[in-house]
């Protein structure tokens, strides 16, 4: 599925809700860590993770997620929180994206793994990465990992869905992905992470590279 590899596979951790778990997600070896602004247990406010973000290093890579929102209050967002990516759910247009693009240095674009238009549709979108989702993104569902392995999405795969720390290891056994992210799977509580599921997640997600 993947031909750019990196020695060692990209984690995101999103769903980050508070100072205390983005610092300690970055601690545990987190490449990336996410915050989400479309309606979910886990949203936060731009003021917050503005608050946040200028609390942790300054080459934390702070991805914001985005659903069905516009281009105008997603520019705003960046600016705002100094988010340095984004991952994009919904509709936008690949036009539209491409603005979005041009002001982070990390793009990520959504779609769900089981539906072929938005497979084929990722294409149009010019993406630093592709992020296959179960139909629920957030929800803990897994799809079926075998329904989608060996195609060609033309980007880096970073999969997500029900991943933690026990399977995410046969997930990228049988994808072979750029990267991995995880929520609900790391928490103590929705929108509280626990620290003992953040390690484990990362330890074996970089121990299961060939």
């Amino acid at each position: 599925m993947n031909d750019s590899r990196l020695e060692s596979i990209f984690v995101k951790i999103c769903g980050t809700t508070n100072e205390e778990d983005a610092l300690l997600c970055l601690a545990m070896g987190a490449d990336a860590i996410g915050f989400v602004f479309a309606p979910s247990v886990r949203q936060v406010t731009a003021n917050h993770v503005s608050q946040i973000v200028r609390r942790l290093p300054a080459d934390s890579l702070t991805i914001g997620v985005f659903k069905d929102e516009s281009v105008e209050m997603i520019k705003a967002t960046i600016q705002e929180c100094s988010l340095k990516g984004v991952q994009i759910h919904g509709d936008l247009s690949p036009q539209e994206f491409s603005q979005v693009n041009d002001m982070v240095d990390f793009s990520i674009r959504a779609i769900s793994a089981t539906t072929t238009g938005q497979i084929f549709a990722s294409r149009h979108y010019q993406a630093d990465a592709i992020l296959l989702d179960s139909n629920a993104p957030g929800s803990g569902q897994v799809f079926d990992w075998e329904t989608v392995e060996g195609t060609d999405y033309g980007s880096k795969i970073i999969v997500a869905g029900g991943l933690n720390p026990h399977n995410v290891a046969q997930a990228i056994r049988i994808l072979n992905p750029w990267g991995v992210d995880a929520v609900s799977g790391l928490e103590a509580s929705p929108g509280r992470k626990d620290p003992r599921k953040v390690r484990a997640f990362v330890k074996n997600a970089r121990e299961a590279l060939p």
